[in-house]
């Protein structure tokens, strides 16, 4: 079901969404959240979805924001709201609304929005891109518990790494982090399999990938040892190396799909790590509303720590011989493999 209100008010779209729960059978409120989306007309489309596919993992009230920029300085000055409401399923497992805001209203989306809060839960903001540089002290960003920001989606993801670091605020995190869960899941799982000390690692994938970054500086903070730095050309990351001194642990992922996980003295395994969508990556991220300290401690490494070795230069995408060399690598016993070169150490 969907009611369009023009120059409309926050208490009339509550009446709306009041009216259109009762209409169609649901009177009563079963959601767990609110997540407010800040977005454009350009991103709304893909945005909504995704929000509206994570919302049958967590039924939430979902609030799009779409500021609408005047051409004319005379509309610039003119304040209006207009509103769409959707339920049912028009809306997944919640209830969506989507905000336009003209001219100066834009400027204060958080007085529209603070009324359409679900009372007694928690708030999330997301930015699918354009994320504002603190988002803690952003008027919207301030409203809420958790506030997502995806420094993939921005124009310069390295930059906007040590943005995220300069302002992170407990409850900031990044879509960016949330791709690497697995990669660490798994490498973390590798060495439970193969204690043994740590002694360098390597990164390899995407240049101006942010998720590369932050598996890189992970593993800095983490072990406390060099981490080099490669570049490929995708898609995505493609591999993490970790040298121990009982070998060394390769976990590759050529086609964006399937791993292969390779430790000395035991057979190399297929592992699923296909690149998730967005929908799976926002619905992870609402799963837990407490601060993440491990991204917190990651991103705050640094990626200039991380870089201030040497220069990161491009490696070009491995061949099928080269794979096969690197996986008897893998196998051959620590003494006989050549120290690889070291970018930087914390």
């Amino acid at each position: 079901m969907k009611i369009d209100l023009t120059e409309t008010t926050s208490s009339k779209i509550n009446q709306a969404l009041v009216s259109a729960r009762r209409a169609i059978g649901t009177p009563a409120i079963g959601m767990v959240l609110t997540l407010v989306i800040v977005t454009d007309e350009e991103n709304a489309y893909d945005a909504l979805k995704s929000a509206g596919d994570a919302s049958r993992e967590h039924p939430s009230r979902i609030i799009a924001v779409i500021k609408r920029v005047s051409r004319s300085p005379r509309a610039r000055r003119d304040a209006r709201l207009d509103a769409e409401v959707r339920v049912g399923s028009d809306a997944g497992t919640g209830e969506t609304v989507v905000l336009r805001l003209h001219g100066e209203l834009a400027n204060h989306a958080q007085s529209v929005v603070l009324p359409l809060l679900l009372p007694d839960a928690p708030v999330v903001v997301w930015w699918p891109e354009d994320a504002p540089a603190d988002p803690a002290n952003d008027p919207l960003g301030a409203l809420a518990q958790r506030r997502i920001t995806d420094t993939y989606s921005a124009e310069l993801p390295l930059d906007e790494l040590a943005v995220r670091a300069e302002t992170y605020s407990p409850g900031d995190t990044d879509l960016a982090w949330t791709r690497i869960t697995p990669w660490r899941s798994m490498l973390a799982a590798a060495l439970d399999q193969q204690p043994a000390e740590v002694i360098a690692a390597t990164v390899e994938g995407e240049s101006d990938n942010p998720s590369c970054e932050l598996l890189a500086m992970w593993l800095a903070d983490r072990l406390g040892v060099p981490v080099e730095r490669t570049l490929s050309q995708g898609p995505g990351l493609t591999a993490a190396r970790m040298e121990t001194k009982n070998g060394i642990i390769v976990l590759d992922r050529a086609d964006g799909s399937l791993a292969t996980l390779s430790m000395q003295n035991q057979p190399d395994r297929a592992v699923a790590l296909k690149r998730r969508d967005t929908a799976e990556l926002l619905a992870e991220e609402l799963r837990r509303l407490d601060p993440d300290n491990t991204y917190a401690s990651a991103v705050k490494f640094g990626v200039d720590k991380l870089h201030s070795g040497g220069e990161v230069t491009a490696k070009p995408v491995d061949s099928a011989a080269d794979k096969a060399d690197r996986a008897a690598e893998a196998k051959a016993p620590a003494a006989k493999k050549a120290p690889a070169k070291k970018a930087a150490s914390k």
